[in-house]
């Protein structure tokens, strides 16, 4: 099945060497490209792509406030996109924002072509974009030195069989399916069945911000995840 995107960048020559680069896979689709976040929404409530490429600093409407919008739409809206980030290192704060509000992952603007195609490929199958380490550690820093939110994640935990809580704690840390199915002795299917669970009972929207939570929740600590 055909990935459709579509790139929201205020740079012209991004969005046209990004849409190259994609539009030359054949299941890539690039269906629209906007210059702001604001036009960003409408194009996406428009041609309902899979996966949005949003860059961070746009003028009109910042890609963060634009991803909120489209993650978090009004009543009557139904379609809800995966949503990539586009950044650089010396804009973190955006991109643990983004991450909690519902983006998919993030991707340097500077990454290898080879990199761009599978992340697109990635947050489009329902992944979070989470397997570097120094995105675990970009996570851990900013929640570990953060207020804790109003109502306490932890409570919410309760909900959870102690299966359930462990792979948590093993997908904050950074393990992959394949590896909490190896630590757990378990199949990998099952693993995902969990997950699932997870997701579902804690109203979680996919791997991104389950991570978010278990450090919020005070289940994993700044530090604790591989690499980090």
């Amino acid at each position: 099945m055909t990935i459709r995107v579509i790139i929201v960048d205020d740079q012209a020559m991004v969005r046209a060497g990004f849409a190259a680069l994609l539009s030359a896979q054949a299941d890539i689709d690039v269906v629209g490209e906007a210059p702001d976040g604001r036009q960003g929404v409408q194009v996406s409530r428009t041609v309902h792509p899979d996966v949005v490429l949003m860059d961070v600093r746009m003028p009109e409407m910042d890609g963060l406030s634009a991803a909120r919008e489209l993650l978090d739409p009004p009543p009557g809206v139904v379609h809800r996109p995966k949503v990539l980030m586009l950044t650089t290192f010396d804009i973190d704060d955006y991109v643990y924002e983004a991450l909690r509000a519902g983006a998919s992952g993030f991707l340097l603007k500077d990454a290898p072509p080879a990199d761009l195609i599978a992340a697109v490929r990635v947050v489009a199958s329902g992944e979070a974009l989470l397997a570097p380490s120094v995105t675990r550690r970009l996570i851990a820093d900013f929640v570990g030195r953060r207020p804790a939110p109003r109502k306490n994640p932890a409570l919410r935990l309760n909900g959870l069989t102690p299966r359930e809580t462990e792979v948590l704690e093993l997908i904050a840390r950074g393990l992959s399916n394949q590896e909490i199915a190896g630590q757990l002795v378990v199949a990998e299917q099952t693993v995902k069945t969990h997950i699932g669970r997870v997701l579902g009972k804690l109203d979680l929207r996919d791997r991104a911000q389950a991570v978010i939570f278990a450090y919020e929740a005070g289940l994993v600590r700044p530090g604790d995840g591989r690499g980090a």
